[in-house]
């Protein structure tokens, strides 16, 4: 019997390489031979589907360049944050009370905004610009550490980053993370019915030996292989779409 796995649990190119490699495993052993030509045809097919949608999303220039200048809004938020923070040591009581008033701001957003997925750091980020901007106390602590250009940065990559990532998404909404998850939901349902056929056609044998037998155990080694990546994997392990759209 075919051992199982959580295809859930893995990530987008870890699930299409498995399907990819399951594939190919019964293709090396001469399918035609089987009686599961229909059923593999299928799978192949959704596989086809899934992988051309998964290239076009990394192969979007939107993407790489959201990748850029999420790293230059990140740099500007990080920047801000460790020049308040050394500042809460400063000698001067005034500069200390001034940096503590803002970072006791971004602290109402959490720790780690440089780390929120593409759409809460967006959120995020103009609340906060928000605060600093209309705030007295808060502006008056920017004007005094003359972080005017520290704000205008932030507030322009966020703006840019917020620009181009609409623009992407009407541009590739084929390939957007809600349609792989719909395309592998189709492939699990092709691979489920190619697995169970051959499955069954194994038990339907009556003299052994079987002749799915070595298939079977290939498939499985296979499967073995990606239940040990899940089972090692550290569990904030990004997938490369994940990292846009989920998580960083």
């Amino acid at each position: 019997m075919m051992n199982s796995i959580d295809l859930q649990k893995l990530r987008n190119a870890e699930y299409l390489q498995y399907m990819k490699d399951f594939s190919g495993i019964i293709n090396l052993n001469n399918s035609a031979q089987f009686d599961i030509e229909a059923k593999l045809n299928a799978f192949n097919t959704k596989i086809g589907e899934l992988e051309t949608l998964y290239k076009k999303a990394l192969a979007s220039e939107k993407t790489q360049e959201l990748l850029l200048i999420d790293a230059r809004r990140d740099a500007a938020i990080n920047g801000i944050y460790y020049f308040l923070l050394s500042h809460t040591y400063h000698f001067e009581t005034a500069k200390q009370q001034n940096a503590q008033v803002l970072l006791e701001n971004m602290a109402l957003y959490g720790s780690g905004i440089a780390r929120l997925n593409y759409q809460a750091e967006t959120a995020t980020l103009n609340n906060l610009i928000r605060d600093w901007e209309g705030k007295p106390e808060l502006i008056n602590a920017i004007s005094e550490f003359n972080l005017g250009e520290w704000m205008a940065e932030l507030k322009a990559a966020n703006e840019e980053f917020n620009t181009k990532y609409l623009s992407r998404t009407q541009e590739y909404g084929d390939a957007s993370p809600e349609t792989i998850k719909l395309i592998r939901e189709d492939v699990n349902v092709a691979y489920y019915a190619l697995r169970d056929r051959i499955d069954a056609l194994h038990l339907l044998v009556e003299t052994p030996p079987s002749p799915y037998v070595t298939i079977i155990n290939q498939l499985n080694a296979l499967t073995d292989q990606y239940n040990a990546l899940l089972v090692n994997r550290k569990p904030d392990s990004p997938d490369i779409i994940g990292t846009e759209d989920s998580a960083k």
